[in-house]
């Protein structure tokens, strides 16, 4: 974990080098300056990870009592000065975080976002009414989708995220976030998610502590599953055969949730792992061990 460039620091040391020297000062106005200085409001320090990829949960520190927001969206900060935002399939190749110290300084931080390659997938045969829902399934479809979005809104305060998380099961990897699917040969929305090749009734585990916030059966995801594990950092289980919990249950590390199924709009047995910082979706991989 580094401070990246362009920090507060480095900013402040290339404006003081240019500054000519000050002209002469009356000695009452020379020995009021210092105490000018020393009142001068001080930058918070932060902490970004070296490295900054498209899709991904980033997780950074600051000084307890700062104000973080990224790209003019307020971001959460525990107590302990510890934060996460995320960025989306597309994003880049540039962010922003703006910084507020409890005493006030106000900065702005630039980091590099790095750009990935995204893998095209093609799945033919597929009923028609899967591929284009009627218009009573599309009604189901939009209620859903907004009953999504409030869980998604969920933003408690204790960083769960921050210990990491664990894989809610184990076996072949057969989708991988950012990929585009065509569906009978019609481009398709990318996939925002990872898949996991599991037989139906695998034992799920949760991937973090935190709170579940949805939990019903879905058009397109089947039986699914939202847990949130603070500031706004939501994983979603989809096309399970079992839901174990209810919202607003409190769920444990390694506790069970339900089983995998195949539920909803597949192909197959699955385990459909999502990952989100409030509406953005995010790459779930890079945060596995």
């Amino acid at each position: 974990m580094t401070t990246p460039r362009g920090s507060l620091e480095e900013k402040d040391e290339g404006v003081r080098g240019r500054i000519p020297s000050p002209p002469a000062f009356p000695r009452r106005a020379a020995l009021a300056l210092p105490a000018l200085l020393l009142a001068r409001p001080a930058a918070a320090a932060l902490t970004l990870p070296a490295r900054i990829t498209q899709g991904a949960l980033v997780t950074g520190r600051t000084d307890p009592g700062s104000r973080v927001s990224f790209e003019g969206k307020a971001v959460r900060v525990s107590p302990q000065g510890v934060f996460a935002f995320g960025l989306g399939r597309d994003a880049g190749p540039q962010g922003v975080l703006t910084v507020t110290a409890p005493g006030g300084a106000r900065g702005e931080h630039a980091f590099a976002v790095e750009p990935r390659e995204w893998d095209i997938q093609r799945l033919e045969g597929l009923p028609g009414r899967m591929v284009t829902p009627d218009a009573e399934a599309l009604a189901r479809i939009r209620a859903e989708q907004e009953r999504l979005n409030a869980a998604r809104r969920t933003d408690s305060p204790v960083p769960h995220f921050a210990d990491g998380f664990d894989w809610p099961a184990r076996g072949r990897i057969s989708g991988v976030y950012g990929s585009q699917r065509i569906l009978n040969g019609q481009p398709r929305a990318p996939h925002l998610g990872l898949d996991v090749a599991v037989p139906v009734g695998t034992p799920l585990i949760t991937a973090a502590p935190g709170r579940v916030t949805l939990a019903e059966d879905l058009y397109f995801t089947g039986n699914t599953m939202l847990i949130e594990h603070g500031h706004g950092v939501t994983t979603l289980y989809a096309h399970m055969s079992r839901l174990d919990l209810r919202e607003g249950d409190t769920v444990l590390r390694g506790q069970v949730i339900g089983a995998s199924g195949a539920t909803g709009r597949v192909t197959g047995p699955h385990l459909h792992l999502g990952l989100f910082w409030l509406s953005t979706s995010l790459d779930p991989r890079p945060v596995l061990p």
